[in-house]
Formats: structure tokens, C-alpha cells, sequence
């Protein structure tokens, strides 16, 4: 990731892009062109790889940076989930296979079966646990020098958070009935009140998957912008500063504290991949809430 901020902005800071001032005036350029999506890749030692641009019926069905790298996430899930599974019947799980089981298990014993209840959870596990790894797989991609964070585009949360929201409906209506559902919407209050309870519980609905949407995109972003401006900094006390020597001065210290960052986003995109996961889970838990889950969930026996 570093390697891919020092290029990006040796680019613009040998060919600024408006003119006369030099590099300092694109630093806002530079991490708004780091963390945005494009029509492009940019690749070591091959250059430029412009993508196909697809429309169809108005729409544009474009292929940008952050689509390929779902795709990426995508083959790269299933060929890693392929070698885990692939092992004869009553056979031990070794290596990768038994990380993986044991990322499984966590899901499993800590998130779906705590907020879902035991017979809720064989039903939504499939989805957590794709979320979950698909969420973290696009996270440590975008650590991947010139490539890119899907997750830090707002548009893939926001499909993601939505595919959360449908299954909050989903389970809620099936668990309660139509009614029960729609009973929910008024609070549980007198009649006299709905006026005033409906549209609040109303855009309650949204405010959840929302919620979602802007947590995972904001911390995704965040690492990279500041990241980028540490390292911005190296060149701008280089060509700003009254020292040539400037540059080289701040160096050590911005890049000591760009690897400190750089590191921390691994943490955090193991973190945001299970804050994800867990807050869906639970959302859905609420959204499902009878008299019977209640009593499940809360059981002693677990």
C-alpha cells in the first residue's frame, strides 16, 4: 500500500495537474485519486489497463477498479474455500483447512447462535459467514500494493448493508407473521399515538442498515487517507520546504508512522469484517424476537 501511495504521487508531483504552483496543490488530488474508484488499473511495469465501459437500457453496467476487485475477492474465496473443504469424510482438518473451521465455529458459537438462537442460526449462518469472509477478503486486498479497497466505496457497503436489510424484514415477517410485523411498526402503544410511532419506528428500519453502511465505509477510508497523507508529506516538505534536505528529514518519521498505520489496518480489517457480522446477526436476532427466541436464546445452555 505505501509502495502504491509513493508511486501515485511521484505521478502527480512530476506532472501536476493544474500547472504553475507544483506538487503541494495535489495532495488533495492524490488521496482523493488513492482511495476514489476508476475506470482504470494501474499496474507495476504494465502501466495503465482501461476497463470496458458497459450501458445498457441507460444504466451504466461499467467494469471499474473496485468491481474487479470484488471479482478478485470472489475467486479467490471460492478457490481458497475449495482447498479447505476438500478432505474425505471423518477426516481431521489440518493447516488452512482447521483456520478455517475454526473461524466457522467462532461465527457459529459466538455470533449466530448468542443473537439468533440455535435453530435461527443453521439458517442465517450461510449468509454471516459469507459476509464475513467476503468483507474481510476485499479489506486486506485493498492493503495489496496497486490494488484497491472495495469496502471503501460506498456503493459496496450499501449493497451490502441492503442485503442485511432484506433479511431483517425477512426473518422479522417470518417470525411474527404479517401481522406481528406490522403490529411491531406501531410500538405497541395506543392508537392515538401511531400518528406520531409509525414513521419513527418506520425509519428505524433504515437507520440499522445504514448504520452498517456508513461504519464499514468510513473506517475502511480512513486508514488510507491517513496513510497517504503521512506519505504525501515526505514530498511536500521536499519541494515546499526552504531545506532541500527537508524531505529526507521528515522521511524516517513518516514512514515509521505510516507502517504503524499500515499495520493497524490489518487489525482493523479483521475488526470491521466482525463488527459487520455481529451487528447483522444481531439485527436480524431483534428483528426475529418472539416469546419462543426469547426463551431459546436466553436458555441456559448458552
Amino acid at each position: 500500500m505505501l509502495l502504491n501511495v509513493s508511486s501515485t504521487f511521484l505521478r502527480f508531483f512530476d506532472e501536476p495537474q493544474h500547472g504553475e504552483k507544483g506538487g503541494e496543490e495535489n495532495i488533495g488530488d492524490v488521496i482523493i485519486h488513492h482511495i476514489s474508484d476508476s475506470n482504470k488499473l494501474e499496474l507495476p511495469f504494465i502501466g495503465e489497463i482501461h476497463l470496458p465501459h458497459l450501458q445498457l437500457f441507460g444504466i451504466d453496467f461499467s467494469i471499474t477498479k473496485h468491481v474487479v476487485m470484488m471479482m478478485v475477492a470472489a475467486v479467490l474465496l471460492v478457490i481458497i474455500m475449495r482447498a479447505a473443504a476438500r478432505r474425505k469424510p471423518g477426516e481431521v482438518p489440518t493447516g488452512w483447512a482447521a483456520a478455517v473451521e475454526a473461524v466457522l465455529e467462532f461465527i457459529r458459537d459466538q455470533i449466530a447462535i448468542p443473537n439468533l438462537g440455535e435453530r435461527m442460526a443453521g439458517v442465517f449462518m450461510p449468509y454471516l459467514c459469507t459476509a464475513f469472509f467476503f468483507i474481510l477478503t476485499c479489506n486486506l486486498l485493498g492493503l495489496v500494493p496497486f490494488a484497491g479497497t472495495a469496502t471503501a466505496n460506498i456503493s459496496v457497503t450499501a449493497a451490502l448493508a441492503t442485503m442485511t436489510f432484506i433479511l431483517i424484514q425477512v426473518a422479522g415477517i417470518k417470525a411474527n407473521g404479517l401481522g406481528g410485523y406490522l403490529k411491531h411498526l406501531t410500538g405497541g402503544v395506543h392508537p392515538a399515538m401511531w400518528l406520531i410511532m409509525v414513521p419513527v419506528e418506520f425509519l428505524g428500519l433504515f437507520t440499522k442498515p445504514f448504520a452498517l453502511c456508513i461504519r464499514l465505509y468510513a473506517n475502511m477510508t480512513a486508514g488510507h487517507v491517513v496513510i497517504t497523507s503521512l506519505i504525501c508529506l515526505i514530498f511536500v516538505f521536499g519541494k515546499g520546504g526552504a531545506n532541500p534536505v527537508a524531505g529526507f528529514s521528515i522521511a524516517p518519521v513518516s514512514v515509521a508512522f505510516s507502517l504503524f498505520v499500515n499495520l493497524l489496518e490489518i487489525l482493523v480489517a479483521f475488526l470491521q469484517a466482525y463488527i459487520f457480522t455481529l451487528l447483522s446477526a444481531v439485527f436480524i436476532g431483534i428483528s426475529s424476537h418472539s416469546e419462543h427466541e426469547h426463551e431459546e436464546v436466553h436458555s441456559p445452555s448458552h
